[in-house]
């Protein structure tokens, strides 16, 4: 569902990632490490088509959707308002600008908060929410994106343990129910052995046996 080849990316005149495949498998969650600066953002970014490639593919079925590490939600909507961001790319801007949603779209929104664990959060600000609900609602906001890649960078980094495995375990349940394949960006290796089905390393912007 996701293969990447060859791929190079080089951002102000610097090679940040140099011939780098991999391939994610439907249902399969592939933990992504390295250190700082290794790339794994970059990386990430530009599966997503966020950054340009200088050289190289990525093949997907559709366009990955990806979960931001500070889940990038707007504080002063609800659960359900962000969700439905995620349905911006098929319906355009100048619906929501009037805040007009199609009814198929918020009930659409609605069973993504359900799937990840939030159905009774859908009226809540997001800026009153946990962290660890937060950040669901970003996994329910890329849901809404409808595609069958889910990219995550570093998702986990600023939760508690507890909510820590509860994302993760979340990624790993949709994987397995609904056949996502998952690359997620983590800096624990613990969490990456529990909750990964494999385990790639980045350093310096290729990637090397873990």
């Amino acid at each position: 569902m996701l293969r990447v080849r060859g791929l190079r990316v080089a951002l102000g005149g610097r090679v940040i990632l140099r011939d780098v495949a991999l391939a994610v498998a439907p249902g399969e969650v592939v933990a992504l490490e390295g250190p700082s600066g290794a790339g794994k953002t970059t990386l990430l970014r530009a599966i997503a088509g966020l950054l340009p490639i200088e050289a190289g593919q990525v093949e997907a079925a559709a366009r990955p959707a990806l979960v931001f590490q500070q889940h990038a939600l707007a504080g002063r909507l609800t659960a359900q308002g962000n969700v439905l961001v995620g349905a911006l790319g098929r319906l355009g801007f100048w619906r929501p600008a009037l805040r007009w949603w199609p009814a198929v779209e918020t009930a659409a929104a609605a069973e993504c908060l359900a799937r990840v664990g939030l159905a009774d959060c859908a009226g809540q600000r997001a800026d009153r929410l946990s962290g660890g609900q937060r950040q669901r609602v970003a996994v329910a906001r890329a849901l809404m994106q409808r595609a069958p890649v889910l990219l995550a960078d570093e998702p986990v980094a600023s939760l508690d343990p507890e909510n820590a495995a509860a994302v993760l375990a979340l990624l790993r349940g949709l994987a397995a129910r609904e056949g996502l394949a998952v690359l997620v960006a983590l800096h624990q290796p613990d969490l990456a052995q529990r909750y990964a089905d494999r385990r790639l390393r980045l350093e310096e912007g290729q990637l090397c046996p873990t």
